[in-house]
């Protein structure tokens, strides 16, 4: 072929590509700059530009505490004197760095310490830390530091079946608990001696273990009594149980992982048979009832915080163990009293409820006041969640302790001297956003309630070790944190912290704008955040992009305080988007009514609500263009994503599915039936959980759909979203499919590149313009001090 030819031949192939490009990508082609200006919204970008936003408090005996915060120049401890209300570094930085530096042989600044926490010695005139898991010792003057031992002195991992587990500290620190073959050990620190707790654990019959659903580790769960002499635990029955498996990817043989994970509707699921030990024994007391089921009144596992285990609690005297016996549906809570030494056990009282029982939000609500044979108990009998008072003895109320429209939340310190309760509440500040928590005070006898946080915004409160003071961590979606010292009475002693966003703003970062819809019944409110590019040109139409997490345990915005990054949210609306987040009914923290609104239809999943307010924030907004909606979530997300494409394929036009649960038969046994209810197979085959199975409904699939899933996730196994793939094809419907090899429920170091592919995608479809051609995200590498 001549030159001419082919010239003429390839300008004829352009010209035929060109409309196909702009029908794809709408004409317009983003540039790895426009990719770049989104990224440096990414929480890595915009997180460290956020100084003195507060830290954690560490409580000493002394009721001082020290926290570490972010600065413009590194990081620094801070120590803090209630009682002299003073506020001064932890120790000299300077000298402590150079000290450290001679004796570990590597140059260390003082912004830039290798540790992020420390113990205080007894005496207060040293500080211990590890670094790359040796311990060392300086003082506080900075003139010496030492190496000591390579091992943690407590809350050390030790061997157990299948790989490291965490001990479990005594209350005194002198022994720690841990599950070595199937059974419980615990280990003296001082002489280092191991002792065998029980001898009859076995494989799927073991102590203190918690491998049961998506949770399969071998950290111990136990509660310690207060004299460290005997711990409460459980023998965990898994025998029968049915198996998940995952096998991973790689050249040759596959490695098969599998483990217990009962499913809805399973004939045989988990169940614990609760003991006491006597340490010192050793003497295994096994308490006098039936199994119970394996479930805790406020999550969907026994354990809910880290090593805590809910619904069990000691008696100050250590004789009794009081526990709550939750029910397979979660529409009955038995509390319960053992004998610590006999086993004997004998009923409290008892709540039912037509949908489920929660004990509260953060931590359970319920205490036993063993010196007063009392119980602070926690319900939603009259539509909110409050506190009442009840004899332990007859069972029989004393009084409520708390009423009226809005929620307690989390008890969080009771006086038994003085008979007060300290809790969080939310709903109680009217004319303020329902979801800001604040901080009460309020006596047994339901008197004397007292708000302690004024401040409007949501309040983080963690107490000194007596209660005499706590520390105040205060801040709103679109309002900076501010950090105080107050006194038990609510008294102001000082103000420690006020975050420093001056260098976050200075990169044109714009903060969500706190929005008001009404839900689908018109009436009643519903509470969220708009992410707005912070170049947004009111003459232009922008499409609208929700990302949506329906609970019903969370919602989409989660933590209502100031967070300089929340996902990609704002970095996706710096693309050309209106991103918004909306609590709709069915999420918690508001009425018992508001919560269950979708109880039993979990298909549900807000989704009306979703639709509701997006298309008020379109009328308000003209430059929202409601043509162009978007969806997008990860676990509970993607299986509403998925379900909003299919259920309302004329409204939403590009959704992607992360992780999703799309039908909650095949994920764990907890989920399913504490929100959609016990599985009924009815005569003509159906079940009441097949309106729920987003693969039934595939069919109706008009838009473009991204499907993600991590293959090694053993949360939300991929057989969830491989469901829907199947319908989807024998449906003949295109759709988009990315599997990550290798990769958990949260996608781990893929993580990044599935933000990326989120973004090509809602550029391509909703924008539409092409995205640059493989753009890669730059995280910043971190180091382990």
């Amino acid at each position: 072929m001549k030159k001419s030819q082919l010239l003429r031949l390839a300008t004829l192939i352009a010209f035929i590509a060109i409309p196909a490009i702009a029908q794809e990508g709408g004409g317009r082609v983003l540039t790895t700059a426009d990719y770049a200006r989104a990224e440096k919204m990414m929480g890595y970008n915009s997180n460290p530009l956020v100084f003195h936003a507060g830290g954690k408090p560490n409580w000493l005996m002394d009721e001082r505490f020290w926290y570490r915060i972010t600065t413009a120049e590194g990081s620094e401890f801070v120590l803090v004197d209630p009682a002299r209300g003073t506020r001064a570094p932890a120790f000299d930085h300077a000298k402590l760095a150079a000290a450290l530096s001679t004796a570990a042989g590597t140059t260390y600044d003082a912004h830039h310490l290798p540790f992020t926490e420390f113990e205080m010695t007894p005496d207060s005139q040293a500080i211990t830390f590890s670094v790359r898991g040796r311990q060392w010792k300086c003082d506080l003057q900075g003139n010496q530091c030492s190496a000591g031992s390579t091992a943690p002195v407590s809350g050390q991992r030790g061997p157990g079946r299948g790989g490291a587990h965490l001990d479990i500290p005594s209350p005194d620190k002198k022994r720690t608990a841990f599950i070595r073959n199937y059974n419980l050990w615990v280990r003296d620190l001082a002489a280092g001696k191991e002792t065998q707790l029980t001898t009859d654990g076995v494989k799927d019959f073991g102590y203190a273990t918690d491998n049961a659903g998506w949770v399969h580790s071998d950290s111990a769960v136990l509660a310690w009594s207060p004299d460290s002499k005997k711990i409460a635990t459980f023998q965990q029955d898994q025998r029968g149980v049915g198996e998940m498996y995952l096998v991973d990817t790689k050249v040759g043989h596959p490695t098969l992982q599998a483990w217990k994970y009962p499913l809805p509707g399973d004939e045989v699921v988990t169940t614990i048979q609760r003991v006491i030990i006597e340490v010192d024994g050793p003497r295994v007391i096994r308490l006098k009832l039936p199994a119970d089921q394996h479930r805790s009144t406020l999550c969907d596992d026994v354990r809910c915080r880290g090593s805590e285990w809910a619904d069990a609690e000691w008696s100050p005297d250590n004789s009794e163990l009081a526990f709550v016996s939750t029910t397979r549906d979660h529409k009955q809570a038995n509390l319960r009293i053992a004998d610590a030494a006999t086993g004997a056990v004998r009923d409290v009282l008892e709540e039912k409820v037509s949908t489920q029982f929660e004990s509260g939000w953060g931590s359970v609500n319920w205490h036993y006041l063993g010196a007063t044979h009392e119980m602070i108990w926690f319900s939603e009998r009259d539509n909110w969640g409050h506190l009442y008072l009840y004899d332990s003895v007859t069972g029989k109320l004393k009084n409520q302790i708390t009423a009226g429209d809005w929620a307690v939340t989390e008890l969080l310190r009771v006086d038994e001297k003085n008979r007060l309760l300290y809790f969080l509440g939310l709903g109680r500040e009217k004319g303020r956003n329902p979801y800001f928590t604040y901080l009460y005070r309020v006596g047994f006898d339901g008197r004397n309630l007292s708000l302690l946080t004024p401040e409007e915004g949501n309040h983080e409160i963690t107490f000194s070790p007596s209660g005499r003071y706590f520390v105040d961590n205060y801040s709103q979606p679109d309002v900076p944190s501010v950090t105080v010292l107050r006194d038990a009475e609510g008294k102001l002693i000082a103000t420690i912290e006020k975050a420093d966003i001056s260098r976050l703003v200075a990169t044109g970062w714009k903060p969500p704008v706190p929005i008001t819809v009404k839900a689908r019944d018109g009436e009643t409110d519903l509470y969220g955040l708009m992410f707005k590019p912070s170049n947004l040109d009111p003459a232009k139409k922008y499409p609208i992009v929700n990302h949506i997490y329906p609970g019903p345990q969370g919602g989409s915005v989660g933590s209502w305080g100031f967070v300089a990054a929340r996902g990609d949210t704002q970095a996706l609306a710096e693309l050309g988007f209106i991103v918004v987040e909306i609590e709709g009914m069915g999420n918690p923290l508001r009425s018992k009514k508001f919560h269950d609104a979708y109880y039993a239809k979990m298909g549900d999943n807000t989704l009306p609500d979703q639709m509701s307010g997006m298309k008020q924030l379109a009328a308000r907004f003209p430059w929202i263009d409601l043509d162009r909606a978007g969806i997008y979530g990860h676990s509970g997300g993607g299986f509403a994503t998925a379900g909003a494409m299919f259920r309302y394929p004329d409204f939403f036009k590009v959704g992607i599915a992360e992780s999703g649960n799309h039908d909650n038969r095949e994920y764990e046994d907890d989920w399913g039936e504490r929100y959609q209810g016990l599985l009924e197979r009815k005569a003509d085959g159906t079940t009441n959980y097949d309106d729920q199975a987003n693969q039934s409904i595939a069919k109706n699939l008009k838009g473009h759909l991204l499907l993600a899933h991590g293959t090694m996730d053993d949360n939300v196994p991929p057989n969830n979203t491989l469901l829907v793939v199947d319908a989807l094809i024998k449906a003949n419907k295109d759709f988009d499919l990315l599997m990550l090899p290798n990769q958990r429920h949260g996608y781990g170091n893929a993580a990044n590149y599935m933000t990326r592919r989120r973004w090509d995608y809602f550029v391509r479809y909703l924008l539409p313009a092409e995205p640059p051609l493989n753009y890669e995200m730059h995280p910043p590498r971190t180091g382990t001090p």
